[in-house]
């Protein structure tokens, strides 16, 4: 099992040696990637009577394209992976323009996570059809993959239009790898047909497990060898014992996850050097049982 961080997201700060620190504290520790969250615009509850988001604009995002290309130059080896970027809020040949380019920069590793997010409010912003966005996304993985891989590409969908194009340069990994996040039934059967892995929500194993299953249903229905689909896990450190982390990963690792992010937001870290200082634990605690 491939064990990562959880970007401090909203907790971090906006110093960029505090990011550096973190990003390089991580990597030197031996974690596989290091995973961000995304959101370009955080609302206002307050004039939103009844709407209860679990971010508001009161929450820090660091645009993950933009903080990829910063870290891929103060790192070496470590995993970048957005997890994940709402991709139908975004313009197709850009996110395959911006995706390459941080791939070249950052020697082949990047993984894009993917979702159709839930805040309308960003995607009126920017432009976007919030009511179609999962069947849009679809296409969109297609788009993206023509673009990664072919030096001209001529497509023409039901949204989009491309008429013998192509990006320069070209990423290193061809094509990038795409998971996609998220526990809706069409989300599911997407992961099966078109996704090289799933992020998992944040949820307990009983109620994964179900989820994963109906994915290696539907992978197996179309021939794909669910062994071939991985399966990210976030897993939260909260006010629990090493053991207990110990005993939770070891579950994950049974029901077939193939990689785990250490979140430790939400969990009293109140300064960069603590969320570093929480990381170095769990990986001290946890890393020789799996």
């Amino acid at each position: 099992m491939d064990i990562g961080v959880v970007f401090p997201q909203t907790e971090i700060g906006e110093d960029p040696l505090a990011i550096r620190d973190y990003a390089q504290a991580a990597e030197a520790l031996g974690y596989n990637h290091l995973l961000a969250y995304d959101h370009v615009l955080g609302a206002n509850p307050a004039s939103r009577p009844g709407w209860s988001p679990p971010y508001t604009y009161k929450h820090m995002f660091h645009e993950p394209f933009v903080l990829f290309g910063y870290l891929a130059g103060i790192t070496k080896r470590i995993g970048l992976v957005t997890g994940i970027l709402i991709l139908p809020q975004r313009q197709t040949a850009l996110v395959a323009k911006q995706a390459a380019a941080v791939d070249v920069l950052s020697g082949g590793r990047l993984r894009l996570g993917i979702g159709i997010g839930w805040n309308p409010v960003e995607y009126e912003a920017l432009e976007e059809n919030f009511k179609n966005r999962g069947r849009r996304s679809e296409e969109q993985i297609e788009v993206l993959r023509a673009l990664w891989t072919q030096e001209l590409v001529t497509f023409d969908g039901r949204w989009h239009k491309i008429t013998d194009a192509g990006l320069n340069p070209l990423p290193i990994q061809r094509p990038i790898p795409i998971w996609l996040g998220g526990s809706a039934e069409p989300v599911l059967r997407r992961v099966a047909h078109m996704g090289d892995g799933w992020l998992a929500p944040t949820q307990p194993v009983d109620k994964i497990r179900p989820l994963a299953e109906k994915i290696h249903f539907y992978a197996r229905a179309i021939g794909r060898e669910p062994s071939g689909i991985g399966m990210e896990i976030r897993f939260s450190i909260g006010a629990r014992s090493p053991e207990e982390w110990i005993q939770e990963a070891i579950e994950w690792k049974k029901l077939g996850a193939t990689h785990l992010s250490v979140d430790t937001m939400k969990a009293a870290f109140k300064t960069p050097s603590a969320h570093i200082d929480a990381i170095r634990r769990f990986k001290e605690a946890v890393a020789g049982s799996l």
